[in-house]
């Protein structure tokens, strides 16, 4: 089973970030990350990646009829080998001696968790370190299964901080997170959403994420249709799947059922009984329901999640 934040690799040296769950026509539904240039590995900007791929591998660019949106996909037998985030940090947790700094800090931050009475054989590994692609800059992104233990880390990661064993991000660090985003929000906006999240923090001057990804019963599929783009005022009703990946908030309004969030910048932007200014794309399910896309492509320029202050 593919789900999201794994990762595959194609025969090219293609290595492709999952980012649905399953399967759509016979393809995985990703993002491709990095490719291989003369034996090495390099990471790729949403852009560069897009025109890569239409210059030398067509074949991996799909539209969405689901999402009604325009992404990267990899057929089934294309794929060489598939990486999954929970056995391979429990591997890298079994390394008695971590063989550079990135590893180390890993280490560090599972052994705080596991003195705090948390089970890191429950959490998974993706990003660099899940494709041992790591260097001394790496961030650390773990990845968590399970909603209410998602919860508990977000609170273990706050004892962390209270503890002095972690940090908050400094300034230099919300900065370059902000730039990296390229979100919709002013900085001062972006830096007060994340800081009530308690979902990354700094280790050693490392930074450490953590995701939830939660796999839903197989539902028939369901196409969507865009309508177009909206922007209205709204208050949040149900923030219970608002850390999920894709995030869902449900909202108080006569036509529309909530708001989907397929970037990882506005999960948990949000909490029940607070008013929120959003901007997306409205689309409609076979069914008639609708709901408010943020996050309608990778870029996702213009929209965003706001909470009203």
């Amino acid at each position: 089973m593919y789900r999201a934040k794994d990762f595959i690799e194609t025969t090219e040296g293609l290595l492709f970030a999952v980012v649905a769950a399953g399967s759509e026509a016979g393809k995985i539904r990703g993002f491709l990350r990095y490719i291989r240039l003369d034996g090495c590995y390099r990471k790729i900007a949403s852009d560069e990646a897009n025109r890569f791929l239409a210059e030398n591998h067509p074949q991996y660019l799909f539209f969405s009829s689901q999402l009604d949106a325009r992404l990267h996909a990899v057929a089934e037998p294309d794929v060489i080998r598939h990486y999954r985030p929970l056995p391979a940090l429990r591997q890298l947790l079994q390394t008695v001696i971590p063989a550079d700094p990135a590893l180390t800090d890993l280490h560090s931050l599972c052994r705080y968790l596991q003195e705090d009475g948390f089970d890191c054989r429950q959490l998974g590994i993706t990003g660099s370190l899940l494709l041992g692609l790591q260097n001394p800059a790496s961030d650390i992104d773990l990845v968590c299964y399970d909603r209410e233990l998602f919860q508990q880390l977000r609170r273990h990661v706050r004892a962390l901080i209270a503890q002095n064993k972690c940090h908050e991000l400094h300034d230099d660090d919300w900065l370059s997170a902000y730039k990296r985003r390229n979100c919709a929000l002013s900085l001062d906006d972006y830096i007060w959403h994340e800081q009530r999240k308690y979902n990354k923090a700094i280790i050693n001057q490392r930074k450490f994420d953590l995701s939830l990804v939660v796999t839903a019963p197989e539902a028939k599929p369901q196409n969507c249709k865009k309508l177009g783009f909206i922007h209205l005022k709204t208050q949040v009703t149900d923030d219970s799947l608002s850390f999920d990946y894709p995030a869902e908030f449900a909202i108080k309004h006569p036509e529309i059922a909530g708001i989907i969030c397929f970037t990882a910048t506005y999960a948990g932007q949000a909490q029940t009984g607070e008013w929120i200014e959003v901007a997306g794309q409205l689309e409609v399910d076979a069914a008639g329901v609708k709901r408010i896309v943020v996050g309608s492509n990778r870029e996702a320029a213009g929209e965003f999640i706001k909470v009203i202050r």
